[in-house]
């Protein structure tokens, strides 16, 4: 059965470069969200095994999205991944106390994201 990655990104260019550094690798459900708020609406209906978010979104932020997500006994334990412009230290240190496992600043490697998918999900 595959691992289900949601990825809420509001650039569609963004988030079709994420979709195709996940698809490179094998076999895995993507859905895609543009903003927090619709990765909300798919959170319950979709038992995934990762979230990867950007910060910087309409409606629903990216920062409020892993604050929902770590306390929501739900999801706690689901990897959840940042990946934002916003590259400064103190904004890697706010994403990685509010509960996300990794920060990957854009531009990334799709090399570097796949090792951390492989390291969250085997």
């Amino acid at each position: 059965m595959p691992k289900k990655i949601l990825i809420a990104e509001d650039s569609s260019t963004m988030r079709a470069l994420i979709v195709s550094s996940i698809a490179a690798m094998g076999d895995f459900e993507i859905f895609e969200a543009a903003n927090g708020f619709e990765a909300l609406r798919i959170l319950p209906r979709e038992k995934v095994d990762l979230v990867i978010t950007d910060i910087n979104m309409p409606d629903i932020n990216g920062l409020e999205l892993v604050s929902f997500v770590r306390s929501n006994a739900n999801y706690q334990s689901i990897p959840l991944f940042i990946i934002s412009t916003e590259g400064s230290e103190r904004d890697r240190q706010k994403g990685l106390k509010l509960g996300a496992n990794a920060y990957l600043v854009k531009p990334f490697s799709p090399d570097e994201l796949q090792a951390l998918i492989r390291q969250y999900l085997g």
